[in-house]
């Protein structure tokens, strides 16, 4: 049937947000006096906040709430949004994809408060046709609801559509909804494309569909 959609991951996909995620974690985590220390960088990469929670909330006061401690992430994410920057080519391959007719939405983990930050700051105006955060499912990815939501709302087939990750979690998630996964800067993902560079994947899909 041919490739009509692509479904964008946003953090370290489309925006390089790590960095930012991992400064609001650790400033709300020393703010409650939680000791974080012994963790690698990279630990909660991949993982919505429901799960650092999870993995976290013995290091944190008892009366310390996840609505509380979550909105105070978010709210510290917001604020230093000025820091975020695009990946390389991002807004170039959005804009192209549209050009060729290319319908796009984003599927991310992340709350809906980081989404729409996210998604004002890449000012890709109106391109993508809704978005799909954390706060939407009830079950996040690795889990395949978000996508199956994603093509529920576009009412297309996995064998329509695109996913493009960079991350396990999301890689899973992709693939249990059945859609062709292309894995961004990731070489370990278990995906049907890998590509180093987002303006390489409008070459890639114009291939895809001429088969």
């Amino acid at each position: 049937m041919g490739i009509k959609a692509v479904l964008w991951d946003i953090d370290g996909t489309l925006v390089d947000s790590e960095p930012l995620h991992l400064k609001a974690l650790l400033a709300v985590c020393m703010q409650y006096n939680a000791d974080i220390s012994d963790l690698p960088d990279d630990t909660f990469i991949g993982v919505n906040l429901n799960g650092v929670w999870d993995a976290l909330k013995r290091r944190f006061p008892a009366e310390l709430t996840r609505g509380v401690w979550t909105k105070a992430i978010d709210d510290h994410y917001v604020r230093q949004s000025e820091t975020l920057h695009a990946m390389p080519g991002a807004i170039e391959t959005i804009k192209s994809l549209h050009g060729l007719g290319i319908r796009q939405a984003a599927v991310s983990n992340s709350g809906r408060k980081v989404v729409d930050t996210n998604l004002e700051f890449l000012r890709t105006n109106g391109i993508f046709e809704f978005s799909i955060s954390l706060d939407d499912v009830s079950e996040a990815k690795p889990d395949p609801e978000p996508y199956l939501q994603a093509m529920s709302k576009m009412e297309i087939e996995p064998s329509q559509a695109l996913a493009i990750e960079d991350s396990h979690s999301g890689a899973k998630s992709a693939k249990a909804a059945g859609l062709t996964l292309v894995a961004y800067n990731n070489p370990g993902l278990p995906a049907d494309v890998w590509i180093d560079d987002l303006k390489d994947l409008p070459s890639h899909l114009s291939n895809h569909r001429q088969t």
